[in-house]
């Protein structure tokens, strides 16, 4: 189906993904465990979507969303965090991601959503 990326910097939170996309006939084309390999992840592979999370060394989440956006507007990103939507967005009201979803989360609400972005 579609190719992703998955920025975490939690070993055991990227295989989570990983095996729920999989088993969801995705393709997981690389994984990052921080903003900026996440940005140079998107750059070099141009997926059809990443799943981001928020709370990382290095460069966070929020900046690494805004830099893939700014650069590829038409990029897919799902932010996958501890922190919900509004929590996000009070902390920078110009995270333009497409979608949120907080852990911890069900396959079936993160398979929903990457249909949902890829619609």
């Amino acid at each position: 189906m579609a190719k992703c990326i998955i920025v975490d910097d939690s070993k055991f939170m990227r295989k989570i993904i990983t095996d729920i996309l999989v088993n969801g006939g995705h393709t997981v084309a690389g994984e990052a465990d921080n903003g900026q390999d996440g940005v140079d992840l998107y750059e070099k592979m141009r997926p059809d979507f990443l799943t981001m999370d928020i709370t990382m060394g290095g460069k966070d989440g929020i900046n690494a969303v805004k830099e893939i956006k700014k650069k590829f507007p038409d990029s897919k990103i799902i932010v996958v965090s501890a922190l919900n939507q509004n929590t996000i967005k009070m902390n920078d009201e110009n995270v333009n991601a497409d979608a949120y979803l907080t852990k911890p989360f069900t396959k079936e609400e993160l398979l929903s959503l990457v249909n949902k972005i890829l619609a």
